[in-house]
């Protein structure tokens, strides 16, 4: 760019409609100008397109053709020239951000925007840029910032200052380093009861032989980390002995997913993530889930039977807390997948060694003493809202369930 030139910014809004761009670049390229950004968006079928440019002579002829240009596709146009656009050094260009913000909601209310704005600014993180990446179960923004000091510390200072609202309810937010790591996620692996599935698996089995209020009981504690995980589990499993291997095949066929885990299992594969589960619960019902999702790999508990029937007694390395972090850099190693590129959603106590060791950890609809640890909490009932965390936006996961001739379902 010659240092005589002259900045000049055009910012264009009207309804969206074909040949807007090429109108408005037609009317630059008659001025020779450089183009040295570009930017445009679409909200409800208005476009605002803003454009960066440096001319070398006569910036007000510019301004002028821009703006009869634009009235021959009814486009509303501001043109600010020179000191105009503010005091920064214009070859400087556009920085790249150093977070990424995910904000979802319930709605997702201007008063919940305005309250985590404020508190951006006041630790004096800019906000770059702002974009919509779901209108459905959930409203989503991903938000593009920029901190004044780009240090771990930064990393720990926004966490805590935004961590407060996932804490209130309502608002679901995650932080995340901007760059190559947060695009280079490669393997996900799923806790199963309620978090893949809808329910406990213990509690269903438990409800054929009339313990399942004792189980649950069981179940609660060790969820809230009040209980030893290997102690609940054998007490838990005690309370089966004498029930026939048939329920377990019962149990596996009246099994939900939660809603959204088919969308977020079929679009993940298509992005060519490795998918499985890893789960305190049991092998034969998980095959199952396995067989059809469509699964890579699993790891769970097996259950001795004996003449046709559970023995009360779990065979095997127990799948505990220490043991799901053990089967996730096990499964990492033998996809030859670093740890770091791994994601592991989970929604108990006994999840926190794995989501812990996972680069990231994202708890679900979980007990505080996950969410503590995790890099993300989600307190909606869609495990596709995962999919909005990655950067995947709603738009794409239902163009390519339409390319693949999948019907799109709402309610």
């Amino acid at each position: 760019m010659s240092t005589n030139s002259t900045p000049v910014l055009i910012t264009a809004t009207g309804p969206d409609k074909p040949g807007v761009s090429s109108v408005l670049f037609a009317a630059l390229t008659a001025h020779g100008v450089d183009v040295h950004d570009v930017e445009q968006v679409v909200i409800r079928g208005r476009l605002v397109l803003g454009v960066l440019v440096a001319v070398d002579s006569d910036p007000e002829a510019l301004q002028e053709a821009v703006e009869q240009a634009m009235a021959t596709v009814a486009m509303s146009v501001d043109v600010k020239i020179g000191d105009e656009i503010g005091t920064e050094p214009f070859a400087q260009g556009r920085q790249g951000s150093t977070h990424v913000l995910t904000l979802l909601g319930r709605p997702l209310t201007a008063q919940s925007i305005y309250a985590v704005a404020g508190k951006l600014a006041s630790v004096h993180a800019n906000i770059d840029a702002i974009r919509s990446i779901a209108d459905y179960p959930v409203t989503g923004l991903e938000v593009e910032l920029s901190v004044e000091k780009d240090t771990p510390e930064s990393d720990a200072e926004l966490r805590s200052i935004l961590a407060d609202f996932a804490n209130r309810g309502g608002l679901d937010v995650s932080i995340q380093r901007s760059g190559l790591s947060r695009r280079a996620k490669r393997l996900v692996v799923f806790d199963v009861d309620s978090t893949l599935i809808q329910g406990e698996v213990i509690e269903m089995l438990a409800a054929h032989v009339g313990v399942e209020p004792q189980v649950r009981e069981i179940t609660e504690a060790a969820m809230r980390g009040e209980i030893d995980f290997n102690e609940s589990l054998e007490r838990r499993v005690a309370l089966l002995e004498g029930l026939p291997e048939t329920a377990m095949d019962e149990v596996a066929d009246a099994i939900e997913l939660t809603p959204g885990a088919r969308t977020t299992i079929r679009t993940l594969k298509r992005l060519g993530y490795q998918c499985g589960v890893v789960s305190g619960g049991f092998m034969r019902i998980i095959d199952r889930l396995v067989d059809d999702l469509g699964l890579d790999f699993a790891a769970a508990n097996e259950l001795e039977v004996v003449d046709g029937k559970l023995t009360g007694r779990v065979v095997g390395e127990i799948v505990d807390r220490p043991g799901k972090a053990r089967a996730l850099n096990r499964f990492a190693d033998e996809f030859g997948i670093p740890v770091q590129q791994c994601v592991a959603v989970g929604d108990g106590a006994n999840d926190i060694d794995m989501l812990s060791a996972a680069g990231m950890g994202i708890a679900f609809n979980a007990k505080p003493a996950l969410r503590e640890v995790a890099d993300a909490a989600l307190s909606y009932p869609y495990l596709d809202a995962i999919l909005f965390m990655l950067g995947v936006t709603r738009t794409e996961v239902e163009a390519a369930d339409a390319a693949d001739g999948l019907a799109l379902v709402r309610p």
